[in-house]
């Protein structure tokens, strides 16, 4: 019987499977064990429901067909892996969801292709109509092509994402360890926390690590700031291992459950907050710090000591306290070159043409962490 209604009812679920699940460092992908994971998936789509799968692998999948031994250490040997891997990957997945009559679709992303405010509406299309059409599509990052620079840095924050952009009513994390516990159950007594209301309930937590292989790049931390950032957004969400799939996507009291909180932002929010790439800053004194963090107000001309970096206008920017903390993100008005004659100005004082909030309200989204939060890394 179910126990999460929350999650047995999610008409469309994304489910996010890490490289240790898949694969091992010396044989490379373990056939078995995918298989094992899209009968699970297959079965919840004869039920009805929507799947979205973000598959980590396929690097690892490339090292042994290449005599790689260990994970990469440099870029363009983990490109070359993942090219090699990505075929042998989707493969092996179009081959085990074939037996169910499932025809699956790839879709490959790297950050810049959600920071970019165009690339991140085509993507939620893309996704929008495999689904549309009864494909399942599969989602990697495009390790073939992705650079330092403009690498997720790994598939959980990736889920967490895809999960908003697919409008998913629920996303599952899996990996090779069954939930979050207050400790590193290898260390010492460890509790599994069964719930997770918000970042407040994990203060005093210490993080352990997932259980690794040697061939996945994420860890337990890397989850929990995932599934904060899904269920922030309205998005419940399930952190549990591969083989208690079915029992978490049947809404059985498995792994640890991140509670939805707070209104589901609308894709422009979500994308400032999480998926924007700030091309600069704006420096702001105390009261356009009050103004903006306790009224939510536009930020005016009067307010802004000081400008950073090469933007343009509707670029996002950070907005940063004096202290240096970033308070919000928003679109910004003008380019860089106009900010510094408008700095300190009272808005009556300003030609015509430069009266304009220089970033309004709706084009704004707060980032800082309240006190007493949980500050994880990005």
């Amino acid at each position: 019987m179910s126990v999460r209604p929350e999650i047995a009812g999610a008409g469309r679920v994304v489910v996010k499977v890490g490289s240790s699940s898949l694969t091992t460092l010396p044989g490379g992908l373990d056939p078995a064990r995918l298989t094992a994971l899209v009968d699970v998936l297959a079965a919840v789509r004869a039920q009805g429901r929507e799947v979205v799968l973000v598959s980590s692998g396929a690097i690892a999948a490339g090292l042994a067909p290449l005599g790689v031994e260990g994970r990469p250490r440099d870029l363009a040997t983990a490109q070359a892996a993942a090219s090699v891997g990505q075929l042998r990957l989707v493969q092996t997945y179009a081959d085990a969801f074939d037996r169910h009559g499932v025809t699956i679709g790839q879709v490959l992303l790297t950050a810049d292709d959600l920071t970019r405010r165009s690339h991140y509406r085509n993507a939620r299309r893309t996704l929008e109509r495999l689904l549309t059409l009864g494909a399942l599509p599969i989602v990697n990052e495009n390790d073939t092509v992705a650079t330092e620079e403009i690498r997720f840095g790994d598939n959980d924050r990736l889920a967490a994402l895809v999960a908003h952009v697919a409008a998913a009513d629920a996303l599952v994390l899996l990996s090779d360890v069954d939930g979050v516990y207050d400790g590193d159950p290898r260390t010492g007594p460890a509790r599994l926390i069964d719930r997770v209301r918000g970042s407040g309930d994990l203060a005093a937590v210490t993080l352990g690590t997932a259980r690794r292989n040697g061939v996945g790049t994420g860890g337990m931390a890397t989850k929990v700031e995932a599934a904060l950032i899904a269920s922030g957004a309205g998005v419940p969400v399930v952190v549990t291992s591969t083989p208690q799939a079915a029992a978490a996507l049947a809404g059985e009291r498995v792994g640890t459950l991140f509670e939805p909180h707070g209104r589901r932002p609308t894709g422009r929010q979500f994308w400032l907050r999480y998926a924007s790439r700030p091309r600069g800053r704006l420096l702001l004194d105390d009261g356009a710090v009050r103004a903006v963090r306790e009224r939510s107000a536009s930020l005016l001309a009067a307010g802004i000591t000081g400008v950073d970096g090469d933007f343009l206008a509707d670029d996002p920017v950070d907005l940063v306290a004096p202290d240096g903390g970033v308070v919000a993100r928003g679109l910004v008005a003008y380019d860089a070159r106009e900010l510094p004659a408008l700095l300190g100005r009272r808005t009556p004082d300003l030609d015509p043409e430069y009266r304009r909030e220089v970033v309004h309200r709706d084009e704004m989204v707060l980032v800082g962490a309240p006190r007493g939060a949980a500050r994880l890394p990005r």
